[in-house]
Parts: structure tokens; sequence; C-alpha cells
């Protein structure tokens, strides 16, 4: 799935999508299609929506499919399962935007399950209730010290078959098609039987600010890859790594406004393509 906007990745997201940051040397998609390649899995298919002609060179570098979801930036992730959903059978759903250290996909498997991390006190991720053969008998928004959904997940055939039957049915209904598909499944778990799969924190990773990115790749500090950041270092006469917290502004006019920190000190910036605005709060 590399549909989605990235919206808190902000202004790295603005320029890119997610899936194709690189990290470590790798851009984040290529690798995940390497390891899935090194585990034997050459059907590949990837979802795409914003920015989706970034994605196009893939086809003759690695010879994967690509399905556009027009309604990426109207619907949740339900909408781009729905549009492979006839292609499922023994299948990863991965994220683009996941960095897996260790090659998970040669971790063999004959029941479906979900990757999982732990969490050490309060979280508010999707926490696991696991019975004592680690079958997910309850998934709660929230929790604490506990199992939560992290990384990819992986459907058998069996699996697949019942998941397709059920978000035919419910796809049309709006709150789905607003939903994770991962709800849908919590809604409908005593019929769609899926294992915990642990692993340690230090074999999958997500970044969900430039901060995250660069406690994991010390190269951001110093070069964020980012021509609006860059921009307004050159501006204010700042240095990249002088620029922190970067947070969405939700409450802006502008859809693509974020705050920054420097020196303790806060701005909002507008990015533009002819003149970024920047101004202290």
């Amino acid at each position: 799935m590399a549909a989605g906007t990235s919206s808190r990745f902000l202004p790295l997201s603005l320029e890119k999508p997610k899936g194709l940051l690189e990290v470590k040397g790798e851009i984040l998609i290529e690798r995940q299609i390497r390891q899935l390649k090194e585990a034997g899995v050459n059907d590949i298919t990837i979802v795409t929506g914003y920015k989706a002609t970034a994605f196009d060179y893939l086809r003759d570098k690695f010879g994967v499919d690509l399905v556009f979801n027009e309604d990426y930036n109207r619907y949740n992730n339900t909408s781009s399962i729905i549009r492979v959903i006839d292609l499922l059978s023994n299948t990863f759903i991965c994220c683009s935007d996941h960095y897996f250290s260790r090659n998970l996909f040669l971790d063999k498997s004959d029941e479906s399950y979900y990757a999982s991390l732990y969490a050490k006190g309060q979280t508010r991720e999707y926490c696991l209730n696991i019975d004592s053969h680690d079958y997910i008998k309850d998934v709660k928004v929230g929790g604490q010290d506990s199992w939560y959904m992290a990384g990819h997940a992986y459907f058998t055939e069996s699996f697949s078959r019942k998941f397709h039957e059920i978000l035919i049915k419910e796809y049309s209904k709006e709150c789905v098609r607003n939903s994770y598909w991962e709800d849908v499944y919590i809604q409908y778990i005593k019929n769609l039987p899926m294992q915990i799969r642990r692993y340690s924190d230090s074999d999958i990773f997500e970044f969900d600010t430039l901060d995250e990115l660069r406690e994991f790749d010390s190269s951001y500090i110093g070069n964020t890859r980012s021509k609006i950041l860059k921009d307004i270092c050159q501006k204010m006469s700042w240095k990249e790594s002088e620029i922190t917290h970067i947070t969405k502004l939700s409450n802006s006019e502008y859809s693509s406004a974020f705050s920054i920190e420097h020196n303790k000190e806060v701005f909002r910036v507008v990015p533009n393509p002819e003149n970024t605005t920047i101004e202290k709060l």
C-alpha cells in the first residue's frame, strides 16, 4: 500500500511519497521489494494514489504491477485493499514506508498473522488480546504494556476468501470506506482467525516525523533532502540541523502549513513554489 499522503511527515511528504524516501542508502519501498523477492515472492502489486507517477519506474526496475486508487485522498486504506481484493490469496499486506532491518518475509507461516511489537507503558496503538494458542481474540485502540499491531500482515488463501466476501459486502458503507482494513477485521474477528507474530523493536521501524527518522538515520540531521527546508535555511541563514519538531498545523487555512522550532522559537511555515512564507509564532 503506497497511496497515502503521509501528511504528518511534512514537508518531505509534500515533495515525494514517503515510501520513496532514502533511508540508510536505500529507497524504502525498493528495500521491501528486494526483501520480498529474496523470500521468493515475485507477484507484487503496489496500490498508488498520491503522486502516483513517482512510482512508475518500479515497473521496469522490479517488474511489479501498479494499481491506482483514485480515492486515496477521500477514503482510508480500505479503498486501497478493495482495488486488489480479487488478487488476495497467500498474500503479504505491507505499507510502503516501513523499514525492516532484516528480511521478515523469510519467516514462513501456515497461519494468517499480524506482525506485532511490544509497548512498555501507555500506547495509543491497536493493542492485542491473545489466547493460549497465539490467536488474536480482541483488539483495542490504546492500552498499557501490550503487544500491538505493527508492520506487515500475512493472509492465507482461506483468510483471503473470507475477507474478500466481508469487504465486498461492507464497502458500500461510508464508515467502512473511511476506516482501516484492520477495523473491518476487528469487527469480524471471530470469522477471521489470525495469529500474532512477535518481533523486536530492532526489526520493524516506522518514521512518523523527521525527528524520528533522524534518530534512525543520522545523515538527515544535516541534510533533510527537502528543498522546502533548504530554502528556509537559506532565507533565514539557518543550518538544517537546527530545525526540529516539525508539526502539521491542522487549524490552518493552508493544508500544507506546518510549524518548526529553531533555537526554542516556533515558526509557522506555508510552503509555496514561488515564495515560502515563514513567520514567528
